[in-house]
């Protein structure tokens, strides 16, 4: 039998505990083990709740009983996640987490505390929720050079784009619908301006690369700029607009970004919508995967938890490789990104633009007037800058993804 102890009783941390009872039967006969939820550390109590007799407040209690064999931590946040983590791979007690704010900030360590304590430190759930992207890149695609990742990570992001497009609604409005709905935080400072997927780019490429890639380096933006006039255009040009995370590898370094993008109907991801989510990974033999699913919610979450649980179950001992040193990435300058632009400008100032950007694609709207875009040539992020800010007229303007 395999004991174990979940931090946290929140959303994910309910959800594994209901996980393990609805698939026992399933769950035992792949683990070769039978599972026991021994412990549930949060600092509230659940009168009437089905395991209110496992809840306790102390994590001594549970880091001190030499039965625990796993931890599931889906505590969130940086601590104290982080020195109940070291503490429990100390101890020798595997660690399967949720929780991508510590995955970003303190991966490679953690993985190298849990080599040294031959356990393990496991962190499916922290990236793609509900859909397998961890385990591919350590397992499946190991025989690959992985040279690019690109992905919608963040479902509240996803459904207001997608509704946005459907409905012509500004975001505001569509931002309190999903609040209300339950897809975005009281506070969705990390969903709309892209922090979340900014974290889970950062994970994905440290471990394409082997070396720790710092969250804070890359460079992010959100959707709060992008307007149902954004819209209009892309519909014109057979078009959508989605939040990608991105990173592919360059030959002096890795160059990583979360930004808006407009692409083609027909590319995969456009056709990824609401609150799912999708990764498209690019290896140098293979070619093109993709990996679509829901990204984020309590039982999706919950059962990639529950699938690195039952990994440690069979390993029992064994450290289980994964290659995340905490040496650093070299990233590349933002600013050395090419790329192609659609700008928006006022109509008064099309001279100026032509002057400055020179011939170009351009998209007229009945419905707009006083403006209208222009698709530029490919150029670098600084260049594109210094020639924006030559045009007076200057509206708007969003990266497009061919």
């Amino acid at each position: 039998m395999v004991k174990i102890a979940v931090l946290g009783y929140g959303t994910v941390g309910s959800g594994v505990v209901e996980v393990i009872e609805r698939n026992r039967e399933l769950i035992e006969k792949r683990a070769g083990k039978r599972l026991e939820v021994k412990y549930i550390l949060d600092i509230r109590d659940f009168p009437g709740d089905p395991y209110e007799d496992r809840v306790v407040h102390d994590v001594d209690r549970i880091l001190e009983d030499p039965e625990v064999e796993v931890i599931c931590e889906t505590m969130g946040g940086v601590e104290p996640a982080y020195t109940f983590s070291c503490r429990a791979l100390e101890a020798g007690k595997s660690v399967c987490t949720s929780n991508k704010e510590l995955v970003a900030a303190r991966g490679a360590e953690l993985i190298a505390l849990s080599k040294e304590h031959r356990c393990n430190y496991l962190f499916e759930a922290s990236v793609g929720g509900g859909i397998p992207i961890i385990r591919p890149l350590n397992c499946a695609l190991t025989a690959e050079r992985v040279v690019e990742i690109a992905g919608i990570l963040n479902g509240t992001t996803n459904y207001i784009l997608t509704r946005m497009e459907k409905d012509g609604a500004d975001f505001g409005t569509v931002l309190g619908e999903a609040q209300k709905k339950g897809y975005a935080e009281r506070n969705p400072e990390a969903d709309v301006e892209g922090y979340d997927a900014c974290r889970k780019i950062a994970i994905l490429t440290s471990l394409i690369a082997g070396h720790t890639v710092d969250f804070r380096e890359i460079h992010t933006e959100g959707i709060t700029g992008i307007t149902p006039e954004d819209f209009e255009y892309a519909r014109a040009m057979d078009r959508t607009i989605k939040l990608l995370a991105e990173s592919r590898e360059e030959e002096d370094g890795y160059l990583a970004s979360v930004v808006p993008c407009m692409l083609k109907k027909e590319m995969p991801l456009a056709s990824v919508s609401g609150v799912f989510n999708a990764i498209s990974v690019r290896g140098n033999t293979l070619g093109e995967s993709m990996f679509y699913g829901k990204g984020a919610g309590k039982l999706p979450t919950a059962s990639a938890v529950v699938s690195d649980v039952v990994d440690c179950a069979r390993h029992p001992g064994e450290h289980m490789t994964c290659i995340w040193e905490e040496e650093p990435v070299h990233l590349k300058p933002f600013e050395e990104r090419i790329s192609r632009f659609f700008v928006r400008a006022a109509r008064a100032g099309e001279a100026e633009a032509d002057a400055v950007f020179g011939p170009a694609e351009k998209i007229r709207l009945e419905s707009l007037p006083e403006e209208y875009g222009f698709l530029t040539e490919p150029m670098t992020e600084r260049e594109f800058s210094r020639r924006q800010r030559k045009v007076s007229g200057f509206i708007g303007r969003i990266r497009i993804k061919d």
